[in-house]
Parts: structure tokens; C-alpha cells; sequence
């Protein structure tokens, strides 16, 4: 009888020590909320802790970067972001097109456990989707930059059991945007891209969004802008609206466009040097053009374009403390 019980003991000691198969044992699919092709959201199953990673969206790819987990991408689209040139000039990644036009072939040749995409391949995800589960994030400007970025990076970050460490990635960024806001508060702005020699002027609901939904600035092209790039203007009308700040975008920087003008040469014309915002010094033109225009939606990505503002604002959250 003692040995049967020291038996038992033993046993019972065995079963305490060794964690349940339950708990060792990993999914091999999660499932996330993630967009389809016509900008729906649906849900999607994925593999868990993927292996061999395609990004096609340079968003999702500085999370990747930010998390640690860069060494499983196997293909990357083309970037001019200076942060991620390691995942272009790496041999052993493979180049898979561009942000707006994949290789479908070199994709497919990468063998991916899953592709990310952003926006301007949307049309192209039926034909991925054909290859590996497609992961479709993007901004949005009803939530915001900031809380857009948290919850894609917490999506990115479940695939792999990190959701814990995108709290500690954004540990500043609350603070950071308060102080931007407190300096924003009252004042009004115009929120421009500079496009092929043209100033269109950007609402609240696309790019540099940020600067009015969660800055604050009081963005007086709110209203009838609808198109990708803003609506054309005329520089008679930022005369007339008397912007306290003018804050500029220069896609043609951005993209790298040949033999461009620089936006600069474009806004400060006889019309725009006769105007305040002018005088005072208040035209911000935004100093990392492609992190804006290529990348917003990624964590350094935000903490880059925080910085530009911060800069030309003399903003900064310690300060405001």
C-alpha cells in the first residue's frame, strides 16, 4: 500500500510539473479581421506564427520590422525608405514588384505562408489571394492614424503571440499627440500636395489626416475634397481661406519623380509671399515626404512623421509636462 501511494505521489508530482498538452500546444490557424478586395472587412483565417512572409505593403512591413520578426520575410515590394532598405538590398529577399503593381510570378515563386497589401493593390487581391492568405490593413481616418496603427499592429502582432509588445512599441505616441494638440488648439490650417508642377488641397479623410483629426488643426479644405490626391487649387484661394499654418506634402519627392519641381518652387509664388502664413514662417513642408506618403500606418512610420511636426512646430511632450 505505501508503495502504491509514493507511486501515486510521484504521479500527481509528474503531472504538476509538466504543463498540459493544451497549453504547449500552438493553433495552427488564427482568424483576424482584415479587409477584402472591395475595402470590405471580413474575417480571415491565418496561419499562426507564419514561417515565409510576402509584404506588398510598406505599413505592415515596418511592423514586421518593429516586432523582430523581419528574418521570415521572403519577398518585399520595392521601398526608397531609408529605415528598410535592409529588405531591399537583401539577396535572399526577393524583389516582388512595387506597392502598386506586384509580380505575381516572383510572389508566387517565394512560396509565402501569407501576403500583405495595402490599398493601392486591392484590385490585385483575388489574383494573391490565389497564392497565400491575403492580409489587407489600412488606416482609418474615423478612428485615426494613431489608433489605426495600434490595432493593425496588434492583428500583425497575433499572428505570432506578441500582442503584448505593441503597447510598449507606442508607449509615447498619446503623449506626443497631446502636445502637438495643445499647440494646434484655435488654430487653422491648409493641408496641400504638391503633384506634377499642381497644390491640391487634402481634406480630413485621406493622407496627412493626422494633422487635423487628432493635431486638431481646423482644416479649412474640409468639405467637397473626395479625390486620392485632394481636389486641384488655385493659390486665389489659399489667399482667401488665410490659413494660420500651411502644412505641404510633396508626392513628387516622395516618389522619386525625375526632374520635378520641388514644392517649395511651387508655393512660394508672388500670391503665396504677399500672404501671413507666409511672413510668419508658418509653411510647414513635411520633411520626410516618403514616410508619408508610402508608410503611414507603421510604427515608425508615425513616430517619423510626429517628429517632423514636433520639429517644425518646436513642439515637443516632454516640454508640455
Amino acid at each position: 500500500m505505501k508503495k502504491f501511494f509514493s507511486l501515486l505521489l510521484c504521479l500527481s508530482l509528474i503531472a504538476l510539473a509538466l504543463p498540459t498538452f493544451a497549453e504547449e500546444a500552438a493553433p495552427e490557424t488564427i482568424t483576424i479581421s482584415t479587409l477584402n478586395g472591395n475595402r470590405e472587412t471580413m474575417e480571415l483565417a491565418v496561419p499562426y506564427d507564419p514561417q515565409r512572409i510576402a509584404v506588398l505593403d510598406m505599413a505592415s512591413l515596418d511592423i514586421l520590422d518593429r516586432l523582430g520578426v523581419g528574418d521570415r520575410v521572403v519577398g518585399s515590394a520595392t521601398t526608397a525608405l531609408d529605415y528598410l532598405q535592409a529588405y531591399v538590398t537583401n539577396e535572399e529577399i526577393a524583389n516582388l514588384g512595387t506597392i502598386k503593381e506586384a509580380d505575381l510570378e516572383a510572389v508566387m515563386a517565394s512560396e509565402p505562408d501569407v501576403i500583405f497589401i495595402g490599398g493601392r493593390l486591392s484590385s490585385s487581391y483575388d489574383a494573391l489571394s490565389e497564392i497565400a492568405p491575403v492580409i489587407y490593413l489600412a488606416t482609418d481616418t474615423e478612428i485615426g492614424v494613431v489608433e489605426s496603427v495600434r490595432q493593425n499592429a496588434t492583428t500583425i502582432a497575433s499572428l505570432f503571440g506578441m500582442e503584448a509588445e505593441v503597447d510598449a512599441l507606442m508607449a509615447d505616441f498619446d503623449a506626443r499627440i497631446a502636445a502637438l494638440a495643445a499647440f494646434a488648439e484655435g488654430q487653422n490650417a491648409i493641408v496641400g500636395l504638391c503633384t506634377s508642377g499642381s497644390f491640391n488641397i487634402l481634406g480630413s479623410d485621406g493622407r496627412c489626416s493626422i494633422i487635423s483629426v487628432e493635431i486638431g488643426f481646423d482644416n479649412l479644405g474640409d468639405g467637397d475634397v473626395t479625390a486620392t490626391h485632394g481636389n486641384e487649387s488655385s493659390f486665389e484661394l489659399v489667399v482667401e481661406l488665410d490659413p494660420d499654418y500651411m502644412f505641404v506634402l510633396d508626392r513628387d519627392a516622395a516618389i522619386g519623380t525625375d526632374g520635378a519641381q520641388l514644392a517649395k518652387e511651387i508655393v512660394e509664388n508672388e500670391l503665396v509671399m504677399d500672404t501671413d502664413v507666409y511672413k510668419d514662417g508658418h509653411i510647414v513642408y513635411l520633411a520626410n515626404p516618403t514616410v508619408w506618403y508610402t508608410a503611414e500606418g507603421g510604427i515608425t512610420a508615425l513616430d517619423i512623421m510626429l517628429q517632423d511636426l514636433e520639429s517644425a512646430l518646436g513642439v515637443s511632450a516632454a516640454a508640455a509636462e
